[in-house]
């Protein structure tokens, strides 16, 4: 039996010299009709003018895709999700099979309550260190993406429906220093 996962959504960011190129390809997508699921414009640092225009830009470090920060909390929270449950279950588990007293001043389901509680804190703390240690499949062009931002480029990132590609020929006109796809949704 084949296993059938969920297609991922494109993601491309392109990196621009200039506020208004972003601005008119976001105005040709919208006039082709092409559906986009997100469009964000990221702002150089200290980039003047950052209120002007139909898109408002963000700085960098809000957009979840392009802060590692906030992708690797992320990954904490989904594996805390699953990591303290089973670590409450093998606490409880290991204090029951085990001859060990080491709360028996609290009654037999007192014992196995705190060997299921200090397991689900083994289960946090191991979801913290399983988050750092992971690194994420879109680190490098992050990377690149990061270094573009403090060369004082623009960013814009295009994302659209799983199956639909961003139309090439319109990215094309505005003449992207760089285009960096991410994988990661």
């Amino acid at each position: 039996m084949a296993v059938r996962t969920a297609p991922l959504m494109p993601v491309c960011v392109l990196v621009l010299k200039e506020r208004a190129a972003a601005e008119t390809l976001v105005q040709d997508l919208e006039e082709s009709g092409k559906p986009l699921i997100r469009v964000v414009l990221v702002a150089p640092e200290a980039a003047e003018g950052t209120e002007a225009g139909r898109l408002k830009a963000e700085q960098i470090d809000q957009v979840d895709l392009l802060n590692p920060s906030m992708a690797r909390s992320r990954r904490q929270r989904s594996m805390s999700r699953w990591l303290m449950p089973f670590g409450f279950m093998a606490g409880l588990t290991f204090t029951q099979i085990t001859t060990l007293d080491t709360f028996a001043r609290f009654g037999a389901v007192g014992e196995a309550l705190i060997g299921g509680l200090l397991g689900m804190g083994s289960g946090l703390m191991g979801s913290y260190a399983a988050a750092a240690s992971v690194p994420s499949d879109n680190e490098d062009g992050v990377r690149i993406l990061r270094n573009r931002h403090n060369e004082r480029f623009w960013l814009l990132l295009l994302e659209t429906p799983a199956g639909l590609e961003v139309p090439w020929q319109l990215v094309q006109k505005v003449r992207p220093q760089q285009v960096v796809r991410l994988s990661e949704l």
